[in-house]
This record gives C-alpha cells, sequence and structure tokens, in this order.
C-alpha cells in the first residue's frame, strides 16, 4: 500500500514563483540574488502555514545551485539542488529551535560554523521557530550571527517576532509574511483539485478557506480531510457538516425574520440551531459575521471585503437592499453586547433569546423614533 503523503508536503512551493500571497518578499529576495545583494542573516516573521519555513528552504536551494537560471530560480537539475531535495545536503542545515534550544545547541552550530562548505558557495542555517532560544542561547549566537564568516548564510524563521532579543533583530534582515487572503487560498485549493481530479463547488473552498484562517498549511489540512469524508467530489453541505459550520441559509432566514418583526420564528429558528447540536455562542458569532457583511454590501467601496463565493455574494446583495444601516448598526451592537455577557450569563439560553426578542423589535423602535422626529 502506497504512503499517503498529506497536500501540505506533497504541493509545498518549490520555485519563488509558486510561492503564493508574498510576492513583496519573493520578490524581494530574487532581487537580492540577482544584484548579489544578500545580507548574512534574515529572521521571516509572520503567522504560522503562511511559507517562512518553505521560503527559507528555497532561498537556501537558489543561493547554492550551480545553474540559476535566468529568472533567478533553482535549477533542480544540479547536484546541489538533487542533494538539498533528497534531504543530504551537507551544506543546508536545520535546526528546529522549539526542541533544541539550550546553550550547548547553539554552540554546537557555531563551531560547525568554522568549516567551509563543501563543493558549494555557501554553508546555511536554517533555524526554525527561533523564539524558542534561550535568553543564553541567543547570546550564545549573538557573536557569531554579527560577524559570520563569508560562506555562512542564517535564515531564523519566527511566529512570535516580540519574543526576539532586540541584539538579534538588528542584526537580521528582517521580512514579515502577510496572511493568506480567502481569494489566494480558493485558487491554490482549485488548482489541487484539478491535479487530483476532484471536483468541488466553489462555495465549499471558501468555506474551507475561511476556516483556516490565513494559514495555507491549515487550509490543506482541512482539504485533505473534507476529501476523505467526501470522496472526489467536494460539495458545500459536506462541508459545513464536516467542520460543524453553521450554512448560510440559517443567517438569511433569521435576517429574514428580523426584518419582518417576526419573533415566534426567529425563537423556533434559534431552537432548531440548538437541536442540531451547535452551541449558541457558535450561532451568537456567524450572526454577527453575517450582519457585518451585510454591512460591506451598503458601499462600493467595502464590497470587496466580502469574502464568500460569487453565488453567495448576490444573496448578500439581495438581502442588504433590504435593510437599513442603522438596523445593521443596531444589530451587530445589540449581538456584539450579548456575545460578552454570555459566558457570565446562568441562563445562557434565556440571555440569548432575549437578544432576539431585541434584534426584532429594532426596526419598530427605529420606525417610532423616525416618527417622533418628524412630528
Amino acid at each position: 500500500m502506497e504512503n499517503f503523503v498529506v497536500s501540505a508536503r506533497k504541493y509545498r512551493p518549490g520555485t519563488f514563483d509558486s510561492v503564493i500571497g508574498q510576492e513583496h518578499i519573493t520578490q524581494t529576495l530574487k532581487n537580492a540574488i540577482k544584484n548579489n545583494h544578500l545580507a548574512h542573516a534574515f529572521l521571516f516573521c509572520g503567522p504560522r502555514g503562511v511559507g517562512k519555513t518553505t521560503c527559507a528552504r528555497i532561498l537556501a536551494k537558489t543561493i547554492n545551485c550551480e545553474n540559476i537560471g535566468a529568472d533567478f530560480e533553482a535549477c533542480n537539475e544540479c547536484e546541489s539542488c538533487k542533494s538539498f531535495i533528497s534531504n543530504a545536503s551537507f551544506n543546508i542545515y536545520e535546526l528546529d529551535a522549539a526542541s533544541n534550544n539550550s546553550v550547548d545547541d547553539i554552540r554546537g552550530l557555531v563551531d560547525q560554523v568554522r568549516y567551509a562548505p563543501q563543493g558549494a558557495k555557501y554553508k546555511i542555517y536554517i533555524i526554525d521557530e527561533v523564539h524558542m532560544l534561550s535568553s543564553q542561547a541567543f547570546n550564545a549566537f549573538l557573536k557569531t550571527l554579527e560577524e559570520p564568516p563569508s560562506y555562512a548564510k542564517f535564515i531564523l524563521a519566527t511566529t512570535e517576532r516580540h519574543k526576539i532579543l532586540p541584539t538579534i533583530l538588528s542584526r537580521c534582515q528582517v521580512f514579515d509574511f502577510h496572511r493568506i487572503s480567502i481569494e489566494n487560498a480558493v485558487i491554490q485549493l482549485r488548482s489541487i483539485c484539478a491535479s487530483e481530479g476532484i471536483t468541488a463547488e466553489d462555495e465549499a473552498l471558501h468555506v474551507i478557506a475561511q476556516k483556516a484562517d490565513g494559514a495555507m498549511r491549515d487550509a490543506l489540512s482541512i482539504f485533505d480531510r473534507i476529501v476523505s469524508f467526501s470522496g472526489k467530489n467536494i460539495t458545500y453541505k459536506d462541508v459545513i457538516m464536516n467542520l460543524n459550520i453553521l450554512d448560510y441559509d440559517y443567517y438569511f432566514r433569521a435576517v429574514d425574520f428580523m426584518l419582518a418583526n417576526d419573533l415566534p420564528n426567529m425563537l423556533v429558528l434559534f431552537d432548531e440551531i440548538l437541536t442540531n447540536g451547535f452551541d449558541a455562542q457558535h450561532f451568537l458569532s456567524g450572526f454577527a459575521d453575517h450582519l457585518r457583511n451585510l454591512m460591506m454590501c451598503k458601499h462600493e467601496n467595502t464590497i470587496k471585503l466580502l469574502e464568500v463565493a460569487k453565488s453567495v455574494a448576490q444573496k448578500f446583495m439581495s438581502q442588504s437592499s433590504q435593510c437599513s444601516q442603522g438596523l445593521l448598526l443596531n444589530g451587530l451592537n445589540l449581538l456584539n453586547k450579548c456575545e460578552l455577557d454570555y459566558k457570565s450569563s446562568k441562563n445562557q439560553r434565556l440571555h440569548v433569546e432575549l437578544a432576539l426578542m431585541k434584534l426584532c423589535h429594532i426596526q419598530s423602535v427605529l420606525d417610532a423614533a423616525a416618527l417622533k422626529k418628524k412630528s
């Protein structure tokens, strides 16, 4: 039986151009290689799963490549590239600072730096999760990081830049990685679906991308899980069922009841949500997001902040046209306060139901206020 390789590893970028969402960094690194302006130490900062270690590996492979292309990408065919791809390179070292964070570990690394590379231009050290190093380890590393041999390059990666000593930061070229946008994540997921012969609904891929919260690795992990559940055909229904997400339809119905001042049906809808096993606070958070999306539809400049599939965006536009800004703003304020007080409430169901009762009467309050103002 063939071993399964998770998508995050199988489709890990191998060139600068294949890295998504970090063009500001990949272009800078390519220009540095082109102009021979490579710093001796780099620090890659950013959230998890956005490509920090991947870019570190691509940079290490590229600067040691014997036949760099006209586009300043590694050839993947020379001895240096082949040895790196097969994890057999003697000149590129990876250290996980989470489990190798003592002074002795860093002293061992410093001792290695003294020896010149074998059959390559540079000796490269990639230190992942560098913020996990102890203060003593950082201090032991300082002198080497400030004045390394000409052939030594250090690429540090961290998710928590604030934990790194200022003396380390001042010795590195710092690159800040962005979260992966939902649009970019969906494009990548579509590409993988095409490679794997999988059909997927656009709405399904958007939900996966939203659930990943800006981390491409998380999106690919969720994608693998959904493929295990759905097989070669991924539907929106399968995704929301597997990830325990409330269907958009619940929130659209809730807003319709809100507009119609239909309190009985609003409470029946909430009961249906609880009966289906969803948490009340989860519903509150989702409902607030829904009203926020409706508010984004109110102006052409904010429509781009609506990160949903096109078919769902049309529904939001249609419903938004029926809601006044006052209604949405008051509703958001009410839901936000309800969510903040939810944990401290002794009767949480009644607490949410009271908020829903108020939501259903916002329109009548706004109408009465407008009438009073006219008179």
